[in-house]
């Protein structure tokens, strides 16, 4: 079967149904059946196999794990509606602020049903290393029979609630993008490239670092090389994703640096004062956005274990450290710490967190979450500058910067000598006694590079291909009137 990330870490293996008491009691009234019931045990015996049989051959899912993963695809769609359209709408200036909000909630609609479609089956059906098959186009299967595997051995969840959990992440990825180009592109051509570059690069990235045919196909060391075969290619190489580092945030960043070169710079950038014209919008939409986050993370785990309850916490640390980390750094460069600054440096924390949540310890999680608070306010100001791009709302200088750095150290405090889990054996159930940080930094590396260049490229065809059919950019005059009234007849503030 399928699963959603590097699945070579997990938790502590589910509790026996019955206690030692309860065993034996069962035993013994199986040990004194009377003569009637022995004899009619005997007669029964071939339909008792065969029921027995068919109940093994047919998983049934925890409702636990049940409820866990359906509230955290709750709490993802909550990050992007209202969470991200929140933040992204008080970062722009008043007369734009409608048209990010509805670019929000129409991408999100949109990838939401592109992934029915055909996005889910290129993402997590067999295929090859690199895009899924279509064995799940138009839904196909998916039903409230369909059961997709964890992490565990023998431990299964609903499909229906992979398919939405996953699809929720697809949704808040595409809509991440929208802030690199904001207050200045068509409506039109914002939701081509969404379908572009949805179809040709999320779904091929998502079935590289995540698919593999589930834990249960490790059954001995001679099948591993056929299970890797099967799997998508990052993870046969053994790259570490928890819940979306390169998949997600790189994947988004790259784009969206792409789109503010091929789109060009705003109307008087760097000439005139562009600010946000509501901040409190953008810390009410960063609140929403780490309350949320912990449903990304945690519910990676694809389990209520101790897996989600580690990467639930080291979000909670690795954010609050970030938040302290960008505060500290800006307050002794600049005089002041910034409201905007503190907000966007608790989502430079989550970001940098995701790939790592539940693989490293959370003094782990500390450390990538402050260094992730510091390099980030060198993203949105230094390095912007050094790229000379109008990349509005900062998409590559806080997920592009933040996932390349979470990314790259996931490799580091996933060590166990450094309070990480290390590398978990399907095989023998165990975590593996070497580890070396320098080789999965490597790995970890070549994720991220995978991910520049499949996004990179896509990202460009994409944008091309929008320029010369229904056009990127909207006129110099309706961009100076506003997008909310040009574009879409409203406006956010009634005078």
């Amino acid at each position: 079967m399928h699963s959603q990330m590097d699945p070579r870490l997990r938790g502590d293996d589910g509790m026996d149904a019955f206690g030692d008491a309860e065993r034996e009691r069962a035993v013994t009234m199986f040990r004194k059946p009377s003569l009637a019931i022995t004899a009619l045990l005997a007669l029964a015996t071939p339909a008792l196999a065969f029921a027995q049989d068919a109940a093994a051959a047919a998983p049934v899912a925890n409702k636990g794990d049940i409820a866990w993963l359906l509230v955290c695809a709750a709490l993802v769609i909550f990050m992007t509606l209202p969470g991200l359209a929140l933040f992204y709408g008080g970062l722009v200036r008043s007369k734009n602020v409608l048209s990010v909000l509805i670019q929000t909630l129409i991408v999100f609609s949109l990838v939401a049903v592109l992934w029915a479609l055909y996005g889910y089956s290129l993402a997590f059906t067999p295929g090859n290393p690199f895009i899924g098959g279509f064995d799940r186009v138009f839904a196909k299967g998916l039903d409230a029979t369909a059961m997709g595997a964890t992490f565990t051995k023998g431990v299964y969840i609903p499909e229906l609630v992979f398919f939405v959990f996953q699809g929720a992440f697809a949704c808040i990825t595409c809509a991440l993008i929208i802030g690199a180009f904001a207050e200045r592109v068509k409506f039109a051509g914002v939701l081509l490239f969404t379908v572009l570059w949805f179809t040709f690069a999320y779904t091929p990235m998502a079935h590289m670092v995540w698919f593999f045919p589930g834990p249960d196909a490790f059954t001995s060391n001679d099948a591993v090389p056929g299970v890797l075969a099967q799997s998508g290619f990052l993870f046969a190489r053994g790259a570490l994703d928890f819940a979306g580092g390169t998949v997600v945030h790189i994947n988004a960043a790259i784009a969206g640096l792409v789109g503010s070169y091929v789109i060009g710079k705003r109307v008087g950038y760097g000439r005139e004062a562009i600010k946000p014209h509501n901040l409190t919008q953008t810390m009410i939409g960063a609140s929403i956005l780490w309350v949320g986050w912990f449903g990304f993370n945690a519910g990676s785990a694809l389990e209520a274990n101790a897996v989600a309850a580690q990467a639930f916490v080291n979000t909670f640390l690795a954010t609050a450290a970030a938040v302290l980390g960008w505060t500290a750094v800006e307050w002794i460069s600049k005089g002041k710490p910034s409201m905007l600054g503190a907000a966007s440096g608790a989502v430079a924390g989550l970001v940098a967190i995701t790939p790592a949540a539940g693989f490293v310890g959370l003094c782990g999680a500390m450390i990538i979450g402050a260094i992730a608070g510091a390099v980030c306010l060198w993203g949105v100001n230094g390095l912007k500058r050094l790229l000379g791009a109008d990349d509005a709302l900062d998409v590559f200088g806080v997920h592009g910067v933040g996932g390349i750095l979470g990314a790259l150290l996931t490799g580091v405090f996933a060590s166990p000598a450094l309070g990480g889990a290390g590398i978990w054996d399907y095989v023998t159930e165990t975590a593996l006694p070497e580890y070396s940080i320098a080789s999965q930094v490597w790995i970890q590396l070549q994720g991220v590079l995978v991910t520049v260049v499949v996004s990179g490229v896509v990202a460009l065809i994409a944008f091309l291909i929008v320029k010369y059919t229904v056009g990127l950019r909207v006129s110099e005059e309706s961009e100076r009137e506003g997008l909310d009234i040009t574009s879409h007849g409203e406006s956010a503030y009634e005078s």
